[in-house]
């Protein structure tokens, strides 16, 4: 429904996370008037985007009790979007002078956090984390608010002034409202190969890459067709023997030697792992690899959140979420946020916002299931598998701009969408090497600037 003409309430909200997406959530929350606490469990702003040279002890992160490294970035990572795209609308992620800044268009990691700092910094956001502390329980409480039960981590000097001792204090609090921010890039999702458990060499994902250095000389197996498996391919083969991509989006007698490479080859998915190391592929081809790395994405994770069942993963389906957003039964005092790029966390946080004030309402709860189902049905006929459900593919932008109609504001603009296409036809086309390097319509990069004076935030 379109913004409401009742009397804006102001809520206690939690944000659990200080990413891209718990910081836009946490400005517009504010912007409408609402008390928020955003909890971060690392000491700084960034979320993922926050670089970090350690891995896990696990390098294939399935181990339940592992010390999990909250970021998956790595070393050579650039973005898949142009910065006119990801930036929020009223903060652009312009060119910005000072040292070490990356001015590309596709600029790398650290441009990105440095980025969202400065979001942090413009906007106030800084003062409403509380650092180093992580939410441990969310509890649905009877009357409809939620229990937050916290832990903060402090090191403190023992006797020989060394800071190996921690303290941990635990708190109990009560919102009117839990925005979920995190979650997506932690646990990750692995490949099933007939044979592996026998296979003898290593298994990893990339979650745990950084760097190519340990993999020179070694031939390597990367499973995946996203983006991280596109760049990390490309990373590992300057330095390894072999380099060899499986795909289950390709035909199963697909064999093809990359361009620009003489080490590196896109096959179709694994067949089967051996005990005497070598991997069979479903085009007959039979490789002696000493790793296999799996780019094959992540599963949503929220243990800290307790429903009593009523919002569960299944397959990776979060659900049942209204707009990938409200569940049902609960809403509005939980909400998810984080599918997609920055200015759709933006558009999120703006609706959420507005439902919390009473500025916008929600359909009956009766009405968003059946709304769910229908959209649960649209995927099944088109042969989706549920793991999909959160990939907006090529309704994005619909998916955009009816939340844009819900806030009453602008919708997406028309080069944004059209910079967005560009990119994805330029992956496709088969440029992974040079499309961040290419850009070839400089129109729309004027268009877009041209949008960026109507706000005030550029520094």
């Amino acid at each position: 429904m379109t913004p409401a003409s009742l009397s804006v309430k102001s809520r206690h909200v939690a944000v659990v996370g200080a990413g891209a997406a718990g910081l836009v959530a946490a400005r517009e929350l504010h912007r409408e008037g609402h008390s928020v606490v955003v909890f971060e469990r690392g000491n700084e702003v960034g979320g993922t985007w926050v670089y970090t040279p350690r891995v896990e002890p696990d390098p294939l992160g399935i181990d339940p009790n592992r010390p999990i490294v909250h970021t998956s970035v790595y070393s050579s990572l650039r973005t898949n979007l142009p910065r006119e795209v990801m930036g929020f609308r009223d903060f652009p992620f312009v060119i910005r002078s000072g040292e070490n800044r990356d001015p590309r268009m596709y600029p790398g990691h650290r441009e990105v956090l440095l980025y969202l700092k400065e979001f942090a910094r413009e906007f106030g956001i800084e003062e409403m984390v509380r650092f180093e502390t992580e939410v441990v329980k969310v509890g649905i409480l009877e009357n409809g608010k939620c229990k937050v039960r916290s832990k903060k981590t402090s090191s403190l000097n023992n006797e020989n002034n060394d800071n190996n001792i921690s303290e941990i204090e635990f708190d109990d609090e009560i919102f009117d409202a839990v925005v979920v921010c995190v979650g997506h890039y932690t646990e990750p999702r692995i490949a099933e190969i007939p044979g592996v458990n026998l296979w003898p060499g290593k298994q990893m994902h990339s979650h745990n890459y950084r760097i190519p250095e340990p993999f020179r000389d070694q031939v390597v197996i990367l499973i995946g067709c996203s983006a991280s498996a596109v760049d990390i391919s490309r990373d590992i083969a300057a330095i390894a023997k072999e380099v060899h991509v499986a795909s289950r989006s390709v035909a199963d007698e697909t064999y093809t030697k990359q361009l620009g490479y003489n080490n590196l080859w896109l096959h179709s998915m694994i067949d089967s792992a051996r005990e005497d190391g070598t991997v069979v592929f479903r085009n007959g081809k039979v490789v002696l690899a000493d790793v296999i790395m799996h780019c094959t994405g992540y599963k949503y994770h929220f243990p800290f959140l307790d429903t009593n069942g009523i919002v569960t993963v299944d397959d990776n389906r979060v659900g049942p979420l209204y707009k990938h957003i409200f569940p049902p039964a609960l809403a509005p005092c939980l909400s998810f946020i984080g599918v997609s790029t920055f200015p759709l966390f933006e558009f999120q946080s703006k609706w959420i916002a507005g439902v919390l004030s009473a500025r916008i309402t929600l359909p009956s709860q009766k009405e968003m299931m059946e709304d769910i189902k229908a959209f649960y049905s649209t995927l099944e006929a088109s042969g989706i598998p549920k793991r999909y459900t959160h990939c907006l593919g090529e309704s994005k932008f619909e998916y955009y701009d009816w939340l844009a109609s819900q806030c009453g504001c602008q919708g997406i603009e028309k080069w944004r969408k059209q910079m967005i296409d560009a990119t994805v036809e330029n992956i496709i086309s088969l440029r992974p090497d040079t499309y961040r390097d290419e850009w070839e319509d400089q129109q729309l990069v004027l268009e877009a600037h041209e949008d960026f004076t109507k706000y005030t935030s550029i520094s």
